[in-house]
């Protein structure tokens, strides 16, 4: 398939806060020049306690997310416990470079909370894995990264790092050409696990940032 004909997810964010962990994206899906999709989903719950956003080719995001999700379930069917995080991060990293000759065109924030506490991990199209307290993927990272480096702090805690991230792909929104359409936003914590939280809740925020 033409790189130009391939339908595209844009910028996502992943935040280690200290009681769990921040994802959002916005909600644009293009091919080329064209705005194919105005509600594109790039925030995936693998687990009750690890969840994952995507840039990159949405179908490949969406064939990579199953596999994840399917091996983590088998692990936790065969094993009678969670899979942690890193070992997470570990798998996909694998499942990623076993298929590097015929890639997944896509870059993946994987993370979540287990008994090591939050963390986030960074991984490319090949595989190479890198965990870090703040990551941004995507057209828009550049413009994401602008709002991260100014507000981030490892001291945020989730309710304080949900504004941060929102902040960081609202300015991708305002800047990148492949980033819009809305903001979507999920939270990982011990207390509640995989948390989406709803348009409503995600206008208010917006409203009181501006």
């Amino acid at each position: 398939m033409n790189d130009e004909n391939r339908l595209k997810g844009t910028t996502t964010v992943g935040l280690t806060c200290k009681d769990g962990v921040v994802f959002a994206t916005e909600r644009r899906a293009s091919m080329g020049n064209l705005i194919a999709h105005k509600v594109a989903d790039k925030i995936f719950k693998l687990d009750h306690h690890i969840g994952a956003t995507i840039a990159g080719s949405v179908s490949d995001a969406q064939s990579l997310m199953k596999y994840i999700s399917a091996e983590i379930a088998l692990y936790r069917l065969r094993n009678g416990k969670k899979m942690s995080v890193e070992a997470a991060a570990t798998l996909t990293s694998n499942i990623l470079h076993s298929s590097r000759f015929y890639p997944f065109f896509v870059q993946t924030l994987l993370g979540g909370v287990d008994d090591k506490g939050p963390a986030v991990y960074s991984l490319d199209p090949t595989g190479g894995v890198v965990k870090d307290m703040m990551i941004s993927t995507g057209s828009g990272s550049p413009f994401a990264y602008g709002v991260l480096e100014d507000r981030y702090s490892e001291d945020l805690y989730v309710e304080e790092g949900v504004d941060v991230a929102i902040r960081a792909i609202k300015a991708a929104m305002e800047r990148d050409t492949y980033s819009g359409n809305g903001i979507v936003v999920a939270t990982i914590t011990a207390e509640e696990g995989f948390k989406k939280l709803s348009e409503e809740e995600v206008e208010k925020k917006i409203k009181q940032i501006i």
